[in-house]
């Protein structure tokens, strides 16, 4: 079974990875989303709680293992600058990661591509050489 299958999820795994200088903007906003508490968890939108569920079922008949929540992968490493000052790492953090027949697959839940996520998703493929499985709703 795959993720298509499974309550009109859709999956995007291309990337283009011609644009990424055009990227540059940060946008930190979330656009539209709602809170959503399940098995006293708390989900950045009903959409991630909703695939968390799914996920959870996948897991409980086998058909995938290792199922983590919000992991974190570093980027571009933090460091300091000439003049001393430090600077930050920049991270990725995956809604969910797990493993299905033998590969890892790091899922985010989308509504809105931000400019932030898209170089992230390219700095992904190029430091891990993992494509991010975009679920939409």
């Amino acid at each position: 079974m795959n993720l298509e299958d499974l309550a009109g999820y859709e999956v995007d795994g291309q990337m283009d990875l011609a644009d990424l200088a055009a990227l540059l903007k940060n946008d930190k906003k979330k656009y539209g989303n709602r809170k959503t508490v399940v098995d006293g968890i708390e989900f950045d939108s009903k959409a991630e709680a909703k695939r968390y569920m799914e996920l959870i079922t996948m897991q409980n008949l086998g058909m995938i293992s290792d199922l983590r929540r919000q992991h974190p992968y570093i980027l571009v490493k933090g460091g300091r600058w000439k003049n001393g000052k430090a600077y930050p790492a920049v991270k990725y953090i995956a809604d969910f990661v797990y493993e299905q027949d033998g590969e890892i697959v790091v899922e985010d839940v989308k509504g809105f591509k931000t400019h932030e996520y898209m170089i992230k998703k390219k700095l992904m493929k190029s430091v891990y050489n993992i494509e991010i499985q975009e679920v939409r709703r």
